[in-house]
């Protein structure tokens, strides 16, 4: 059975079930026939700004980003709501809302379009030459995790030597939380610089050209694992995604094969004609073929804007022969 799984289904063993200290569940916000339609009127309703009813819960104190949203809106529905408890031992109230108008302002028309080119190196350098610097925050705290993570160990060898349930042991607890603490840490700065990153790209053009990366085959590179772990590629183009969408703007994803190797000036490709390829420690080079000189990353970037655009314009000329 377990080679079967193995070899017919791809996504691996089954997992079972097993205790988590993360939890959560669902309700509804329900309405009464002659309700208000509004956030305070359900049977999940704000009491003000800082407070919130939950069925079975009743009166609990609340912050976040609602404030923003009950101060802009009057006819906010509430509908599913989400209770979770996360590793650090938080809690969050997560609300799917409803309205007649949109929540969000069409942007205006830019006509700017860019190309990004991401890499290790530096976290994305544009078409037009501006660099994103690479904050790696996973590597700046590693090493404090790595400690705490040692305690952490200990004190569960210790409460098994000692016969005593994980749960019960408030030694192990007090380090698991700090722990799940700085995981969380790196997530939320991660997460901040992302949206950030973003929300910039969508802002400030109409159309945005990325590279279609495979990070799961890319992980599989022992040496480079970790730094792509820690970039949060995967992440960022999931951002870009789904903010294109809410915003009216256009992401396009393109093959990164040759985007590197390719000369933006004359088109030569490096590795042809007895020439050797670029490896990773060339940041600069210059083309054999018409001597242009570049900038690694901000060559590949304009290859990848140009074949974003080759593939935009595609679908309209098959259009026209038709």
């Amino acid at each position: 059975a377990w080679k079967m799984f193995r070899k017919v289904h791809s996504s691996g063993t089954p997992k079972f079930h097993k205790k988590s200290y993360r939890l959560s569940y669902q309700t509804n916000a329900q309405y009464g026939k002659d309700a208000k339609m509004d956030v305070y009127s359900a049977s999940v309703k704000f009491l003000d700004k800082n407070h919130i009813s939950l069925p079975k819960l009743g009166r609990l104190r609340v912050s976040g980003s609602h404030r923003r949203i009950i101060d802009n809106k009057d006819d906010i529905r509430i509908g599913t709501v989400t209770i979770s408890k996360d590793t650090a031992d938080r809690y969050f109230v997560s609300m799917q809302l409803g309205s007649d108008t949109p929540f969000v302002k069409k942007l205006a028309k830019t006509n700017s379009q860019v190309g990004v080119d991401l890499n290790t190196e530096n976290f994305l350098t544009d078409s037009f030459g501006k660099v994103v610097a690479n904050p790696r925050y996973y590597r700046t705290i590693k090493g404090k995790i790595a400690k705490a993570q040692k305690v952490l160990s200990r004190r569960q060898r210790r409460a098994k030597k000692e016969k005593r349930s994980l749960r019960d042991s408030k030694n192990y607890q007090k380090q698991r939380v700090l722990v799940a603490k700085l995981h969380d840490r790196v997530r939320n700065q991660r997460n901040n610089f992302l949206n950030h990153v973003t929300t910039a790209l969508i802002n400030n053009h109409d159309l945005v050209v990325v590279e279609n990366l495979r990070s799961k085959n890319m992980l599989k590179n022992h040496a480079l694992a970790m730094s792509i772990s820690d970039v949060g590629w995967r992440s960022f183009l999931q951002k870009l995604d789904y903010k294109a969408n809410l915003y009216n703007r256009t992401v396009i994803s393109v093959n990164p094969k040759n985007t590197t190797q390719t000369c933006y000036a004359c088109g030569f490709i490096m590795g042809t004609n007895g020439t050797d390829k670029l490896n990773l420690k060339d940041r600069e080079w210059t083309c054999p073929n018409c001597h242009e000189h570049h900038i690694r990353d901000w060559n590949a970037a304009k290859n990848i804007l140009v074949k974003g655009l080759d593939k935009l314009e595609k679908p309209k000329n098959l259009a026209k022969a038709k």
